[in-house]
This record gives C-alpha cells, structure tokens and sequence, in this order.
C-alpha cells in the first residue's frame, strides 16, 4: 500500500484521519478493536464497512504485523435503530423491534 497522507480521512462516518489512526498505534493499539476504543473509528452508520481495510493497512504498515494477524473487529448489536418510545414504554406495538425479553420464559418469576 501507498503511504498515506496524515490528513487523508480513514473513517468517513467519525472523520478519523491517519495521523489519528497512527497516534492509537502509537499509544500501543494493535487491532481495530483497540484502535475503535480510542477513535471511534468504525463506529459510524456504516459499522466499519468501509475503513476496515484501510486500518488493517496502516496497522500493518506501522506495526509491521502481517494482515492475516490482525484480528477482524468484534460487531455488536443492535444492527438497526430501535425507536425511543420502545425503550422508554417496553412496547412492541409500534414497533418491528423484537425485544430480547420476549425470547425468555418465565417460570414461577424466576427467568431462565
């Protein structure tokens, strides 16, 4: 890979740059998951879509770390917006969120 410019824009959805990417490895990050924590690279509506293989690089580039040692980064839920009237009132009425509590069973008020 080419070297980057420091100004060049990595995470388009948090506006990371590399030189910020480059500071995380720098503070000893060397996953995206690290470098996610201290930049919220890849926290942005596109979940890291786009800039996952562009920090690989600048990972492998500073650290010298063979791409398929970089560990993928972990996804979490939820994938979809939940509205706030679900979280604020428990309900599903309005909503095509299906709540995790309905998956659990409840047998004499003890959750299984």
């Amino acid at each position: 890979m080419k070297e980057l410019d420091k100004t060049t824009i990595i995470c388009r959805c948090e506006e990371i740059n590399c030189e910020e990417i480059e500071e995380a490895i720098g503070h000893d990050a060397r996953t995206f998951d690290d470098i996610k924590r201290l930049t919220r690279c890849g926290m942005g509506p596109c979940q890291a879509k786009i800039c996952i293989s562009l920090v690989a690089d600048v990972i492998h580039e500073q650290t010298g770390s063979h791409l398929h040692e970089i560990p993928l980064p972990r996804m979490r839920m939820p994938i979809s917006p939940i509205k706030l009237e679900t979280l604020a009132t428990n309900s599903t009425t309005f909503s095509s969120v299906k709540s995790v509590m309905d998956e659990v069973e409840l047998e004499e008020g003890k959750v299984r």
